[in-house]
């Protein structure tokens, strides 16, 4: 597989963790004192980093870490919004598409060079 398309694969898996880990317990142990809740998530987040770390040395073999972190960023929001919606039953909001265009306009600016 290609280093970019294992990367990208590897980002998305270990943020489902990072998301799950930072917020998850938002929901699920609400009524737990904080520090139960910070064990787990660091419990989660353990997954996370044995997944991101490879997968950013991966990436770095031939995407620039500028290139690296915006693909994290659109992993990000694409991870964030179903969770948010679907897991968490946040109301969609426009923002959320704002923030789309305004990734969209980051990859284009971050990858133009390499389209030219």
């Amino acid at each position: 597989m290609h280093p970019v398309f294992l990367s990208i694969s590897l980002l998305i898996c270990s943020n489902v963790f990072m998301t799950f880990a930072w917020y998850a317990h938002l929901k699920e142990m609400n009524t737990k004192p904080w520090l139960v809740a910070a064990m787990a998530s660091w419990g989660i987040a353990l997954f996370e980093y044995l997944i991101q770390v490879p997968a950013n040395r991966i990436g770095y073999t031939v995407l620039s870490i500028g290139e690296l972190k915006v693909i994290q960023e659109v992993i990000t929001l694409s991870v964030f919004v179903p969770f948010s919606l679907f897991y968490l039953k946040e109301p969609m909001k426009l923002d959320y598409l704002w923030a789309a265009f305004c990734l969209v306009g980051a990859v284009y600016f971050m990858f133009r060079s390499r389209f030219s």
